[in-house]
């Protein structure tokens, strides 16, 4: 691992240092929040680059008092390991920093859970999937709202779409994309046996407007009479909406509201964001197609992880992660030891990619 060059971090901190004149000198407007969103990005690179900076003049002045010799030597040879050990934690931290940001880690997330295989049971494994991401949110302080779900006839869910407000969800929350399998004994089964079920988990960034361009000629619009369980109708009116992207074949629905302006404008919102995931998919795959793994990219055909509950296990088969609490995980808080996990080993995948081309 080399050393981060001097003036690479001299030019971090003097840019810092501008970014924050310009604040305080009353800058207003599109500057304004321009330049508060580079302070924000910028503080804890500066800070990092600062340290950095000192611990290498620490070094150097270390390494004058050795060659010097006399009566300093001594104590500057104790001394150097432990500048030596600061310094690479430094080196480390600095390179994570530097490491290129994911334009869409600080927004908000669509999540949607659905039931796969395993028919009653995969249903009500999707609603503790859900539960589980409303709880770990609550933790974030992050806000849930239902966008659609379509019950279980056991409980749970078939499908459930969910908006998730807060600041860096889909940092944390873009592992979860992928097939997750739970392996247990359903309240409805008589012999003890273990079934194995799954349900399929898809975290999508929010798009804004700015993002996805969609013609009005390209979508067709139906609108249609709510339904509640049953098939009973929700309304007497045609509230309903579905709206499918003709070049792309996509199509969303949405019958929550009554309102039929309220439920065009949440699955306009939903069509948007997957227009804008499939876009940002097909840009990372030209990227890196052969970067290991793909983790985080939305891939739904792969099993990412087992809860197995006989077991207390759960497994991330991507990194190769088992840990026996799974109880504390389905609760929510825990979970985060689980997506640490996965945003370090992707950290890593990226540090090693970086030292290649350099």
């Amino acid at each position: 691992m080399s050393a981060i060059h001097p003036q690479k971090l001299d030019r971090i901190i003097e840019r810092f240092a501008s970014v924050e004149h310009a604040l305080s000198s009353g800058s207003t407007g599109e500057a304004f929040v321009k330049n508060s969103k580079e302070y924000v990005e910028l503080a804890p690179m500066a800070k990092g680059a600062l340290a950095l900076k000192l611990a290498y003049i620490e070094r150097e002045g270390l390494g004058d008092m050795l060659a010097d010799g006399g009566e300093f030597a001594q104590m500057a040879e104790a001394e150097k390991p432990a500048v030596d050990a600061r310094i690479e934690r430094l080196e480390q931290n600095m390179r994570i920093l530097l490491l290129p940001k994911d334009s869409a880690d600080e927004r908000n997330v669509i999540l949607e859970v659905r039931a796969g295989t395993g028919g009653d049971e995969a249903a009500i494994f999707a609603g503790d999937l859900f539960r589980m991401y409303q709880r770990y949110a609550a933790s974030k302080g992050w806000k849930v709202e239902v966008i659609s779900s379509s019950d279980g006839e056991h409980g749970g869910y078939k499908e459930v779409i969910a908006n998730i407000f807060g600041q860096g969800a889909f940092a944390h929350m873009k592992f979860e994309s992928g097939v997750h399998r739970v392996q247990r004994v359903p309240n409805t089964e008589t012999q003890g046996r273990i079934h194995t079920s799954a349900a399929t988990v898809a975290v999508l960034p929010e798009a804004e407007e700015v993002d996805i361009k969609i013609e009005e000629k390209d979508l067709r619009i139906d609108v249609y009479r709510s339904s509640g369980p049953g098939g009973q109708s929700v309304n007497t009116t045609d509230s309903a909406v579905r709206i499918t992207h003709l070049p792309t074949g996509l199509a969303v629905a949405q019958q929550t509201e009554k309102s039929q302006l309220k439920n065009k404008n949440a699955a306009m919102k939903l069509l948007r964001s997957r227009l804008y995931e499939r876009e940002r998919m097909r840009i990372d795959s030209e990227r890196s197609a052969a970067r290991k793994g793909q983790v985080g990219s939305g891939d739904r055909s792969e099993r990412i992880r087992t809860y197995n509950f006989p077991q207390g296990r759960l497994t991330d088969h991507r990194i190769n992660l088992t840990l026996y609490k799974l109880p504390e995980i389905v609760e929510g808080p825990a979970l985060e030891e689980v997506v640490q996990a996965l945003i370090t080993d992707h950290q890593a995948t990226l540090l090693a990619e970086m030292d290649r081309e350099n």
